[in-house]
């Protein structure tokens, strides 16, 4: 059943409801279900503090328009360890090519809404008008980041997501040009390593992600990793001046 069914089955599933308190504590993960993969509850809202509070436990809404707000932690977890970032021979090639530039924070809302644009293949997206509200107020709490490709002066590609610690949660990626979104999630791992992040969660498996060295690990290892690092300095602000990387790839 896809996620979209889950509207009317929630309460079926006898998933536990969050209420409108957003400092109460989350069911544990534990009690996720297997099928699908990693619903934990359902309800509550996209507050800042209670998004804050999901994260830092591996937790993350996703849902589609009409639906209740579902909350999620899957496992395995697919994750990216920025030390072991790939990029493609072909994609080298193309960036060498010139006329690209990166940046960050600098069009956080427009990466957003490029992301939550209908696909080429028609399909929909799960970046409601709530969602995209919502991390526009991560950003501006200094939480939220974007790394944004340029070329020639135009966006064509970008990646999003939240900064917790010495964790980067990322959120999605868009491509308006062949390998915008690869040359986004790589910047965005060479930054991280220079900061000394740690872990890139990717929440989800696709083969693109793979292809640039997304693996999975255990919810155990994913959560115990959480645990030593969420809090590991990393005070939140814009990105936009410390955004340094080397451009020789």
């Amino acid at each position: 059943m896809s996620r979209s069914g889950w509207m009317w089955t929630v309460i079926e599933l006898h998933l536990p409801r969050l209420g409108t308190d957003p400092a109460a504590p989350f069911p544990p993960t534990s009690a996720a279900l297997q099928r699908p993969n990693g619903l934990l509850a359902w309800g509550g809202d996209l507050k800042p503090e209670r998004l804050l509070s999901a994260y830092r436990l591996g937790i993350f809404p996703w849902y589609t328009q009409g639906e209740p707000i579902l909350w999620w932690s899957p496992a395995p977890r697919c994750v990216i360890f920025p030390h072991a970032v790939h990029l493609s021979r072909r994609t080298r090639r193309r960036y060498r090519a010139g006329g690209y530039s990166l940046t960050a924070d600098t069009a956080f809302a427009e990466v957003v809404n490029a992301c939550a644009a209908p696909r080429k293949d028609g399909s929909g997206t799960w970046i409601t008008a709530a969602m995209q509200q919502a991390f526009n107020s991560l950003h501006r709490l200094g939480y939220a980041h974007a790394i944004e490709v340029w070329r020639n002066g135009t966006l064509v590609g970008g990646v999003y997501g939240l900064a917790l610690g010495k964790v980067f949660f990322g959120e999605s990626m868009f491509s308006r040009e062949t390998d915008g979104s690869k040359i986004a999630l790589v910047a965005l791992c060479r930054q991280l390593q220079a900061w000394r992040f740690t872990l890139l969660d990717c929440q989800v498996p696709n083969p693109h992600l793979q292809s640039l060295g997304a693996v999975q690990i255990s919810r155990q290892a994913f959560e115990s990793h959480l645990k030593g690092a969420v809090g590991d300095g990393g005070a939140p602000g814009p990105w936009t001046e410390r955004f340094s990387i080397d451009m020789r790839w």
